[in-house]
């Protein structure tokens, strides 16, 4: 074997064979993994304002010395959440197949996130609080994948209101704001307290009145 054919394959070799990750590395990743879901499913249950560190490291079963050493802060713990958030939602976003509608791609969006919201996985954040806003802002994965998510869902709103799906009188960004409410939406929860409806239905209810409004047809 020459060598630059023993090159190519020790380069081949690394690249089949990644470096292995250890133990103490992989125990560390899931208790973050923990620390994230117990804030996610405490940030929808309660919000910012009311949730405790405390509460968090209780979920968690760990001390809340341990946790600060993976999350420093309050507001860090909740930007950790909105970021897995955004990955789960660009992960959705690929999922979809490429030859479908840019409306139904959009509907399909706003379901999922309705979805979340009632099985009680959606994070609730407030909008007016400095802080949070600041380490949101200096989050590098929250912020590219908020970026990512709102430019591809700007792409299929322009994309809709060219074919005339969507009211092209409305600014984009009005229509992006008004899907990303769905979100946090308290219809769905006066609806699921009215205790007429599932919550495939009342999905199908609010996803109705967000696209098609409330004008008779």
């Amino acid at each position: 074997m020459t060598d630059s054919n023993a090159l190519v394959s020790a380069a081949l070799a690394a690249t089949a064979a990644p470096a292995k990750v250890s133990f103490k590395k992989q125990m560390l990743q899931a208790r973050e993994d923990a620390i994230i879901r117990a804030v996610n499913l405490l940030l929808a249950e309660k919000g910012f304002e009311a949730m405790t560190v405390d509460e968090v490291a209780a979920n968690v079963g760990i001390a809340k010395a341990s946790l600060y050493k993976h999350f420093p802060s309050k507001e860090d713990l909740a930007a950790a959440a909105m970021a897995h958030l955004m990955g789960q939602a660009r992960a959705f976003l690929d999922s979809l197949p490429g030859d479908m509608p840019s409306l139904q791609r959009l509907r399909a969006v706003v379901h999922w996130t309705m979805a979340l919201k009632l099985a009680g996985e959606m994070p609730s954040l407030p909008s007016q609080n400095s802080t949070l806003r600041a380490t949101l802002v200096k989050h590098t994965d929250y912020m590219d994948g908020l970026m990512d998510v709102s430019d591809r869902l700007g792409e299929w709103i322009e994309a809709a209101q060219a074919q005339g799906l969507i009211n092209p009188a409305l600014p984009a960004i009005a229509v992006l704001y008004t899907l990303y409410a769905r979100a946090c939406d308290p219809v769905l929860e006066f609806l699921r307290m009215s205790g007429q409806h599932s919550d495939a239905e009342i999905i199908e209810l609010v996803l109705g009145t967000c696209f098609d409004g409330l004008n008779s047809r």
